[in-house]
Order: C-alpha cells, then structure tokens, then sequence
C-alpha cells in the first residue's frame, strides 16, 4: 500500500507538470535549482547512484533510491525511469514523508533506500 501511494502521487506531481525525468532532465533540474527532490530506481547503476548522491549532496537536494525502472516510468507514463525529480516543494515533502513511512515500515525489500 505505501509503495503505491509514493508511486501515485510521483504521478500527481507529474500530472501537474512538477517532475522533470531521465537523466538529463533530472540532472538539469538540479543544477538549475528547481529540483525539490530526487528519486533513483533501485535498479539503476551503481554509477548512477553514485552520480546523483553526489550531486544532490553538493546541491543540497534530497535523494532517495527507490522501486524499479518500470514502476518509476509508469507513474509517469513512460516505459522506463532510472531517474526523476520532483519539482515542487509541497509534493516533494509528500512523497519524502510516505517514503520515510516506507522506510520506517521495513520496506528495504521493496526497493526503499533513504539517502
């Protein structure tokens, strides 16, 4: 349940134009300051994580590592997404808040790792 209400309102915040996704995107975002928040797929590379964790770091943007590249891309209407920020502030406090839920609920297997 937790996992699908991160998932729908990923897809809120897209539906209101508020998520910049894939790498480009998503690295623009950031380092244009409009990022609010930063979510990578479990699945995606190890270099890829490593790439936006220090990033985020540096820019001061919270990054979570969470679900697989098919369920980030369908939240959003795309086939795949290792990578997606989420643009506004009070729709990234949502989902950082329903992610920290996961996280506190043992959700480690289901793809959740805080930053």
């Amino acid at each position: 349940m937790r996992r699908d209400s991160v998932l729908s309102l990923i897809g809120l915040a897209k539906k209101a134009g508020k998520v910049a996704s894939g790498e480009f995107q998503t690295e623009q975002a950031v380092k244009r300051g409009k990022a609010c928040a930063v979510i990578v797929s479990a699945e995606a590379s190890e270099n890829t994580k490593k790439k936006f964790r220090n990033m985020c770091t540096f820019y001061e943007v919270p990054f979570h590592v969470y679900g697989k590249k098919e369920e980030l891309g369908a939240a959003i209407g795309c086939e795949f997404r290792a990578s997606l920020a989420i643009l506004d502030h009070g729709l990234a406090a949502s989902v950082e808040k329903r992610l920290e839920n996961a996280q506190n609920g043992g959700s480690k297997e289901n793809g959740y790792q805080g930053s």
